[in-house]
């Protein structure tokens, strides 16, 4: 199954969640409708979603529950770039310019607050204490990693197993919820759940590590983004991180510089030190082994083609170009 026949499979259900996003977007105030709409209109995968959607279709779920946290999930993830965007300065995503850059930083913090409290009203509003304990937990994790994160720029010593420990939560807690809660909402058991939440998060971090690969080997275009962005801005990526690792004394001075000092100055001779030492392969040798251990969390899912979406997901995850 290719992911063309993954997303055909919920394709109804992406319709419904589209429109209840556009719905529960509104508010009174235009601003919030204005920036809210340029973002969720802005040519996303709506990945997140669609594993909720999968996630219950594997377990029979067909309530409108789905629904209602599927666009949850998109409200929190959208909030979180809207933030990100601003913390990160960034002036591109997905091949348009940002909210910050067009409507301002304070407009776009203000922005992504209401986007999460309307998640929480959202998630209220489905009446389960579970869902909203996995949801509390994943948004608050996922703040924790953005700090994370924060203190790890510029910073030239952070080990591997600390830069994992960042995107399992910054990136991969959200898709671990978004997979947990399907089951939860099936009320299925906890081994399933465990195995549904495992399954999420080994995707997650696939994915990112996907996102570290691209941003030295793909186009601006492509990408959606500015290629070397994190390096601009002083972000220790695991391909960076083997570098400093495994390269020669030359390269590790240059990729040391760059962290610590940020900017694209180098951009071709790193990217040349992270080619030939391997970075780009050691970092989609550990992406492929997140997404392996994806699949082999879903061994006790029951026989679907809901399942088989899942397994094409997590191997999309590695094999996609943008």
């Amino acid at each position: 199954m290719d992911i063309h026949a993954v997303y055909k499979l919920v394709e109804t259900d992406r319709g419904a969640v589209d429109r209840l996003i556009h719905e529960r977007l509104h508010s009174e105030v235009a601003l919030v409708n204005q920036i809210g709409h340029y973002i969720v209109n802005s040519g996303g995968k709506r990945l997140r979603p669609v594993l909720v959607l999968l996630s219950a279709g594997a377990f029979g779920h067909t309530g409108t529950d789905r629904l209602e946290l599927a666009a949850v999930i998109e409200f929190i993830h959208t909030a979180t770039l809207l933030h990100d965007d601003v913390v990160d300065a960034s002036d591109k995503r997905r091949g348009r310019d940002t909210a910050n850059a067009v409507w301002g930083n304070q407009a776009s913090v203000l922005v992504g607050d209401y986007l999460y409290s309307r998640a929480f009203q959202m998630m209220v509003s489905v009446g389960s204490m579970r869902v909203m304990q996995i949801l509390s937990e994943a948004t608050n994790t996922i703040a924790e990693g953005e700090v994370k994160q924060l203190l790890n720029v510029h910073n030239a010593d952070v080990t591997e197993a600390a830069y994992l420990d960042v995107i399992h939560c910054k990136t991969a807690k959200l898709f671990e919820a978004a997979a947990q809660i399907g089951a939860v909402i099936a009320a299925r058991s906890p081994a399933e759940e465990l195995a549904m939440a495992r399954y999420g998060m080994h995707l997650g971090a696939a994915y990112q590590l996907v996102d570290d690969v691209l941003d030295y080997s793909s186009s601006s275009e492509e990408l959606g983004k500015n290629v070397g962005d994190d390096l601009a801005e002083g972000k220790p990526t695991l391909p960076l991180i083997y570098v400093l690792q495994h390269g020669t004394a030359p390269q590790k001075a240059l990729v040391r510089r760059a962290i610590e000092e940020g900017g694209k100055e180098h951009i071709t001779a790193i990217t040349e030190a992270i080619e030939t030492t391997g970075a780009i392969a050691y970092t989609s040798r550990a992406a492929q082994g997140e997404a392996e251990q994806a699949i082999t969390a879903l061994e006790i899912i029951p026989e679907s083609p809901y399942k088989q979406a899942l397994i094409s997901l997590a191997r999309f995850s590695v094999a996609r170009t943008s």
